[in-house]
This record gives structure tokens, sequence and C-alpha cells, in this order.
């Protein structure tokens, strides 16, 4: 009879939507300043026939949630920067830490992909379409800056954090954050390097909070 009870109560709570949830959600607006992109110039060695550069990324901004959080159980995630019309592919890309992150080239011309930041010191050095480099897991937080030393404009960032709950924001600076814990935490919004605004935000089981970052 109780199992009975019990089967009846969840077809009712599938009917109705009321399945109660557990976790709560972040959503808003960052004011995003616009960012030159850098000159093209001719390649250094172009073997392409038709060397089109393609336009960077729109810009965008990070939103994360900064705490204390148990590190990541599991395989590893994998991420993607590809090298494609002539630019990085995404031009910003957030990962957690201990993630991996593939380089493919996608573009008729050699590319070398290298970066000199300090949370990841690496060189691919030059590889073709057909040629797959290396895959690197990104073990530190922080922001690395990633070039190509062929063609002088393309320019990249990853940013590495120490939490499980970001998303980058679309081109106009909308963002969403779903499945968080409850709690008192620090909400961030990375723009660049010296430009990270912070609010301290109380979430609640079940509830949504609106906050926004103007622009600087």
């Amino acid at each position: 009879m109780r199992a009975l009870a019990r089967a009846l109560l969840g077809i009712a709570l599938a009917v109705c939507g009321t399945t109660p949830t557990t976790a709560a959600t972040i959503e808003g607006v960052v004011g995003l300043r616009p960012t030159g992109a850098a000159p093209v110039a001719k390649a250094r060695y172009p073997t392409a026939a038709n060397y089109t550069v393609g336009p960077p990324d729109p810009t965008a901004a990070i939103v994360y949630l900064d705490g204390d959080f148990p590190p990541a159980a599991g395989a590893p995630a994998v991420a993607e920067m590809a090298q494609h019309a002539y630019q990085f592919s995404p031009g910003l890309l957030a990962i957690r830490t201990g993630s991996v992150v593939r380089f493919p080239n996608l573009d008729d011309e050699y590319h070398s992909v290298f970066s000199y930041s300090k949370p990841k010191r690496f060189d691919l050095g030059r590889y073709a379409k057909d040629e797959t480099p290396a895959e690197l897991t990104f073990d530190q937080p922080g922001v690395v800056r990633v070039y190509c030393e062929i063609h002088d404009h393309m320019r990249s960032a990853i940013v590495v954090l120490d939490t499980p709950y970001f998303q980058k924001t679309d081109p106009d600076g909308h963002y969403r954050l779903t499945d968080l814990p409850a709690g008192q935490w620090v909400l961030k919004a990375w723009l660049e390097d010296d430009t990270i605004r912070a609010q301290p935000v109380e979430l609640r089981v079940g509830a949504t909070l609106h906050v926004d970052f103007p622009a600087p």
C-alpha cells in the first residue's frame, strides 16, 4: 500500500511539474568594454594560396562563483581551442583546473601555438592541418595568454579557475549560472587581468538571484 502511495505521489509531481529543486541560479549582465583587435600583418611563412583572416571573437567576460570547492572527480574535462580563419577559436576560453585542452589546426597553413604565462608555459611548435599537437593539462589557476609565432595578430586567453561554476557571457554580456550550491559566496566577473569585478552573494535553495556588473 505504501509503495502504491509513493508511486502515485511521483506521478502527481511529474504531471504538475512540482519536483523540488535543491540548487540556486544567478543571472545578469556584465557591462563589457570593447577591445581593439590586433592589426593583421602578413604571415611570416605563408604557404596557403588564400590568406583570408576572419574576424576575432566578440568581447566577452567570464563570470564565476568563487569559493572553497572540492577538486573535480573522475576523468578530466576536455576543451578545445582551434586555429581557424587565422584566429584562435574561441578567443577566450574558461576551464576548471585540471582540464585538458586540444589545439587543432583547421587552416591550410602552419600555426605555432605557445605561451609564456606563469600558470602554464608551453610551445607546441609549428604544425600543419594534418598534424596532431600534444594535448595539454592546465593544473594551475590563472590566466594563460596564447599566441602564434607565425601570425602576430593571433591572440587568445585561457582562464583557468578553481571552481566548477563559471560561464562565458554572450556578446551582450548576459550570463546565467545554474545548479549552484546554497550559501554565502563571492561572484566574480573577469574582463581582463586588471579588471575583475566582485560582489558577495547569498544563494537560497530554489531561488534565482539577479546580479549585474556595470561597465567600468
